[in-house]
This record gives structure tokens, sequence and C-alpha cells, in this order.
């Protein structure tokens, strides 16, 4: 499994796995953030490859100097892994490359599910972004 930068010739096999992944609602969002990050910042745009297949994505921003991750998923035939894990990691060595002050999860009702994946990686309840706005709209 190879970690890298997201590659415009990700794209559909990336929306193809998010669709298959996610919700209706929570493609449709994160589709969106997607799209905004990689033309902010695809550098914040993780892929796990399998040779030349997608196994999973994590999303990150960064907004006011915080990091922020926004979106992780890993198809389900690469599940238990540590996929997950491999793609937290390496977003949170570019956030540290960059000096943000705090790195953040964003916890909203998609991913409530994760979160006690981060909690086993050493976050803390306070890290958990909790907002009533998209991520992707603030952050810039």
């Amino acid at each position: 499994m190879h970690v890298r930068s997201f590659q415009l010739a990700d794209y559909s096999a990336v929306t193809s796995l998010l669709q298959s992944v996610l919700s209706e609602e929570c493609y449709d969002e994160t589709k969106e953030a997607l799209s905004r990050q990689l033309s902010w910042d695809s550098d914040l745009v993780m892929i796990a490859a399998d040779g030349d297949e997608v196994a999973g994505i994590i999303i990150g921003t960064i907004d006011n100097n915080r990091g922020y991750y926004y979106r992780v998923a890993v198809h389900p035939d690469f599940r238990g892994r540590g996929i997950a894990k491999s793609l937290i990691s390496r977003l949170r060595s570019r956030f540290e490359q960059r000096n943000v002050s705090k790195i953040l999860v964003s916890a909203d009702k998609h991913n409530e599910s994760v979160l006690t994946l981060y909690s086993s990686l050493g976050f803390a309840p306070s890290d958990f972004y909790h907002s009533f706005q998209k991520l992707s709209i603030v952050a810039g």
C-alpha cells in the first residue's frame, strides 16, 4: 500500500470510492469539499493506492493556521489493514510541515463512526471540531 498525494488521474476512482461508501447526502457534501480543496491546495488530499487501485482517501484543509481532518474513506475490500491510520498519519505530517498551530477533526453527523479511530490515535474530545457550517465553506 502506498500513500501519496492526489493526482488528477485519481478523480474517477476517488469519486467512485466515495459514492460506494458514503450516504448520498454525505457524498454530495464530500464531493463539493473535495473539489474546493483540490482548487485550494491539492497536497492536503491524500490517496492510499494498491497498485493502480484507489483503496482510500483523506481530505484535509487548513483554516486560520489550524489543520482539519475533513473526511477519511476506505474501500470495504481494504478495511482492517490500517489504511485509515496511514492516511491520517501522512496528513498529520503534512500539517506539521506547514506548522499549523493545532490539528482538529471535523466532527459532523457523517463521520461520527470514525471518531473512535481518531480517539485511538490520541485525539481528545476537545480535538473534535463540531460546526453547524460546512467546514469547506469557511476554509480558504
